[in-house]
């Protein structure tokens, strides 16, 4: 079974992972979180290359892959944006944070920008309600956001890449 000439993908990074979970039953969710954090997302070639060596069918494993948002089939940019979305954050003006992020980087939901560094994600709840609205920029969580204070963040990260 090959991924119709999209191999481009080392897999030799993830035959550790392969070696210790392949055979365990029930371990697909638990491979698939690996393969993330050592490649940064899930391309196709790994994930058929992972049903390969666990026994499984591509459909499966894309199946998996794509059910759990936690899963992703595109590389991101270096900062991860995870806009929350959940109700105390929409009533007090997620929506207007999100324009913001727009505004700044011309990106929507699910884009990267041209650079690559940042990748916008609305997100269900991110649980930090009473900071609402809020959102997250890879392990750093900022609250309290007003539109300029979003802006001003991203202004921050993008000076420090100059």
């Amino acid at each position: 079974m090959s991924c119709c000439n999209c191999n481009k993908s080392d897999l030799s990074l993830i035959k550790d992972v392969l070696d210790k979970y392949a055979s365990v039953d029930g371990s697909l969710i638990t491979i698939l979180q690996h393969a993330q954090d050592i490649y940064g997302y899930l391309p196709t070639d790994v994930l058929y290359h992972i049903a390969e060596k666990i026994g499984s069918t591509p459909a499966k494993v894309m199946g998996v892959a794509t059910f759990y948002s936690q899963f992703r089939l595109q590389p991101v940019g270096k900062y991860l944006i995870m806009l929350c979305q959940g109700t105390a954050c929409h009533v007090n003006g997620s929506e207007r944070i999100e324009k913001a992020i727009k505004e700044e980087l011309g990106i929507s939901d699910g884009e990267t920008t041209v650079d690559g560094l940042f990748t916008l994600k609305n997100v269900a709840c991110l649980g930090c309600c009473s900071l609402s609205p809020v959102m997250m920029i890879n392990d750093e969580t900022y609250g309290r956001l007003t539109p300029d204070k979003a802006k001003e963040i991203l202004r921050n990260l993008k000076a420090k890449e100059d």
